[in-house]
């Protein structure tokens, strides 16, 4: 994956699924502090930090597992989905950013994004990272037959369709877009795209 300007932050998108929510916080987080502190042996300016979007859904879900706007707003810049047009979008235009992360990704965020429906934060910033050919990593809440996740009261197995492990499979297809589907997915695909970063790709 690679971009010819560069960039100084990471946009990371969260939308209405608990599916390992916290956990991919803590990596947001991780990533977020890092970049923040040039004491950290391995912080990298040209990395950045991390800004939090916020779909319509995600914060009604971060307040159902006891993570309300309020708290991310201490720790990160949130930009929240108030606008018809999606108005936050368009930093990805400038310059702002270098990567896109959208975790956890809802089974109808995935779908949305696979048949190019933008009509929502997170899927208008996918839709517009590929338009500049800026990396995305998505974290796919539905991509195995039986899925243990957490809800608010309790652990739950899901059992996705077979159109949402289908849509998974197509989204992995996209063009500047790696898809995971595991937390340590996740961190191997930071790992690796802050790896791109600091050989200039």
């Amino acid at each position: 994956m690679a971009t010819e300007r560069k960039e100084t932050r990471l946009a990371w998108a969260i939308t209405g699924s608990g599916h390992f929510l916290d956990e991919s916080l803590q990596i947001a987080r991780s990533w977020h502090r890092a970049r923040r502190d040039p004491s950290v042996p391995d912080a990298d300016a040209d990395a950045g930090p991390v800004d939090i979007f916020l779909t319509a859904a995600a914060e009604e879900v971060l307040q159902m597992y006891g993570l309300p706007v309020e708290q991310l707003r201490k720790e990160f810049r949130v930009l929240r989905d108030n606008t018809a047009s999606s108005v936050p979008v368009g930093q990805l235009y400038d310059g702002q950013y270098h990567t896109l992360v959208i975790a956890p990704a809802t089974s109808n965020t995935v779908a949305k994004c696979v048949a190019g429906i933008s009509d929502s934060l997170a899927t208008n910033m996918f839709a517009q990272a590929g338009k500049c050919r800026i990396p995305s990593i998505v974290f796919a809440c539905d991509a195995e037959p039986t899925v243990t996740t957490r809800a608010p009261g309790d652990w739950v197995t899901l059992y996705p369709r077979r159109v949402d492990l289908h849509n998974t499979e197509r989204l992995a297809q996209f063009e500047y877009t790696t898809v995971v589907t595991s937390v340590e997915g996740l961190q191997r695909a930071m790992d690796r795209r802050l790896r791109e970063l600091g050989a200039g790709t």
